[in-house]
């Protein structure tokens, strides 16, 4: 998840502010472009498709009324108005039609034809569903340019613009540069996305994650970036693909935003009208990428209010769910603001001839782009925010955890913690077939210094005791209280003359303790219990021997050790052997 965290910090930081600064510069970029609209800048004239291009001097061309029987003839479109510059080229928006020829004439009367058709724009497509055609240079000015469709689908997708060829350079870079960084950041996006959706089994960020893989194919067959592989598929098969990707983008969109919401926050009739928005916006996608006829125009047109009508229920579905406390429905609404503002905008407004010829599907892509690294970006953060609390929640459990399995006077283990602590020294002690010991500690006389001076002056002592005892605790000794005025210390490695010693050394320092401050000149003594085993048996049974050592060294006078040792097996044995070290 950190890595997660750089990782859109890089983006963000990156390459989001410079897209989006393209972008501006889209669309605020002098407009040196001539927009040749098609009702008002060309006239028109219709021919069999198996008519020759060189037939262009004989046709009778009309500058009024609209054009109509076009889908299985020849469409011919001429500038209506001279030609004013030579240095001059051609950008059409990709769209359905078998074939498309370009025709340049000059002033001398001669016409130079270039050419596309279905499956072959050979070095013509460029990067923005646009197709560029250069007017050869001559010494000849130009007088006019003709456009030849065969079959053209729909005269009202028709988007053309005569530019300068320089500026048409800078346009196509600038267009390339635009639509490359937006498909990069859409498929690192889907990719996040599905392995947040994958790590976390959270379905919503799966949906997001197609959405993105959609939104990806759409845009790099729209930008015709897909022709560098697949250049078969140049014209009417790339449009028919876009425009189902689209309406199928916009289908897994409703899904991912609608489902993202917990079941039973929204009136499920508000989610079952979004979700049905969306699957007729996905279903009608089959047939309009099919339509290859006049009627598509309007066909789309239709198409388009229910995209708007799809966006007003989802918007108010997220909007109802935010105000009950959905998290998932405020990340949502904030990213969806821009490409719900953007669909809505380009159904109500033409601006297929803005941003260099890339008009709404540029948009759109950018829109989504925004969209995309929003909600990676959204759900890192808030899966970042729940790693946060679950790492408090552990702390808390661990440190509640420590309190249960330590002694709140003496700050040394309890019982309970003492035996978490031998049971791996134990079985290392087994493991490597070493000697082990238990060592119980009893404060002589304890009950008399609290009835004399107080239960206060017998903390004190404990406290004085709890902290010279803890300075044995180690990698082979582990210490705890065990309750009452009890100590516990169990090592492993020690044996024989080495942990009487050792023994004898615990007696004798917390017989050097001092507690003047709590008893005043009084001694505080200890008589240690030392049960000695060898191979290591379990606690129980070397708690029972240490306790039977600590009893003898009672009876035997106090202030001294008592040493229980057992060898060969757990059990009374002959080897069973007591010692007894006097002070």
């Amino acid at each position: 998840m950190i890595a997660g965290g750089h990782l859109w910090t890089m983006l963000w930081g990156r390459f989001l502010p410079g897209l989006m600064l393209l972008a501006l510069a889209l669309s605020a970029a002098p407009a040196r472009a001539e927009t040749i609209r098609i009702d008002r800048d060309m006239c028109h004239a219709a021919s069999n498709i198996g008519a020759p291009d060189t037939d262009l001097s004989a046709l009778r061309f009309s500058c009024r009324g609209t054009p109509a029987g076009y889908d299985r003839a020849s469409l011919w479109l001429q500038t209506a108005h001279p030609v004013t510059r030579g240095d001059l080229v051609l950008m059409v928006h990709q769209t359905r039609f078998d074939r498309l020829a370009v025709g340049f004439t000059y002033a001398d009367g001669q016409t130079r034809w270039q050419m596309v058709r279905q499956g072959d724009y050979g070095s013509h497509w460029r990067a923005g569903g646009q197709i560029l055609f250069e007017a050869p240079e001559r010494g000849v000015p130009l007088a006019r340019v003709t456009m030849r469709f065969d079959r053209l689908a729909s005269l009202g997708l028709v988007h053309a613009r005569l530019v300068p060829r320089t500026d048409a350079v800078v346009q196509s870079t600038g267009m390339a540069v635009a639509v490359g960084a937006a498909l990069t950041l859409l498929l690192v996006s889907g990719i996040y996305s599905l392995s947040l959706a994958v790590a976390v089994r959270r379905p919503y960020l799966a949906w997001q994650s197609a959405w993105s893989g959609v939104m990806l194919l759409w845009g790099a067959v729209w930008s015709q970036a897909h022709l560098g592989i697949l250049p078969g598929l140049a014209g009417t098969s790339s449009a028919q693909i876009a425009t189902f990707l689209a309406c199928s983008a916009i289908a897994v969109a409703t899904a991912s935003a609608v489902l993202a919401v917990e079941r039973g926050l929204v009136s499920p009739r508000l989610r079952t009208v979004a979700l049905c928005f969306g699957a007729i916006v996905g279903i009608a996608g089959v047939p309009l990428a099919l339509i290859r006829s006049e009627s598509l125009t309007l066909w789309g047109d239709m198409l388009g209010l229910v995209v708007i009508a799809d966006l007003v229920a989802v918007a108010a579905y997220l909007g109802l769910a935010w105000r009950r406390g959905s998290i998932e429905a405020r990340d949502f609404l904030a990213a969806w603001c821009l490409p719900m503002a953007v669909l809505a905008f380009i159904h109500l407004v033409d601006v297929d001839d803005s941003a260099w010829g890339g008009g709404s599907k540029l948009l759109v892509l950018l829109a989504a782009t925004w969209q995309a690294l929003w909600l990676s970006a959204s759900a890192t953060r808030r899966l970042a925010l729940l790693r946060i609390e679950r790492d408090r929640a552990r702390s808390a459990e661990a440190h509640a955890h420590e309190l249960a399995r330590r002694d709140p006077l003496t700050a040394l283990p309890n019982r309970r913690g003492f035996v978490e602590s031998v049971t791996p020294l134990l079985a290392r002690a087994r493991a490597d077939n070493l000697p082990a010991a238990l060592l119980l500690v009893d404060i002589d006389r304890f009950k008399s210094i609290n009835d004399i001076h107080g239960h206060e002056a017998g903390d004190a002592v404990l406290c004085g005791i709890g902290r010279r005892i803890e300075r044995w605790e180690g990698p082979m000794c582990t210490v705890a209280r065990l309750g009452g005025e009890e100590f516990g210390l169990l090592t492993i490695g020690m044996e024989g003359i080495v942990l009487a010693r050792f023994a004898e050394s615990i007696r004798s320092e917390i017989a050097a303790c001092d507690h003047r401050d709590a008893v005043g000149e009084r001694p505080v003594t200890a008589s240690v219990g030392v049960a000695e085993v060898r191979p290591a048996c379990d606690f129980q049974q070397l708690y029972r021997l240490a306790d039977e050592a600590l009893y003898d060294a009672k009876r035997g006078g106090r202030n001294r050790v008592a040493i229980q040792r057992q060898h060969g097996g757990a059990g009374p044995s002959p080897d069973r052997e007591v010692a007894v070290t006097r002070n």
